[in-house]
């Protein structure tokens, strides 16, 4: 059992550290653009004439919401709470 440990913890030191695919600089500017879009989707789509089939209405929303959660999580990591 001792074995597994001290191969997986020469295992463990050997990899590299980790780093992120957006820097770190960039999230609070990335979080601002992507917020931003939210609330002029979220303007646009309280402007839209009611459909009987809203397929324009969904596909807004769902955009929105989507940029709204993206932009949350940049929000948050720009913050220094790393989700």
């Amino acid at each position: 059992m001792s074995s597994s440990y001290a191969s997986t913890k020469a295992l463990h030191s050997a990899l590299p550290a980790f780093s992120p695919i957006v820097p770190v600089g960039l999230l609070p500017y990335l979080a601002a653009l992507l917020l931003a879009s939210t609330f002029a989707l979220a303007f646009y789509f309280s402007t839209l004439p009611k459909d009987t089939i809203p397929i324009r209405e969904t596909a807004v929303a769902s955009t929105a919401s989507i940029l709204a959660g993206f932009g949350v999580v940049a929000l948050f990591c720009s913050a220094g709470v790393y989700v």
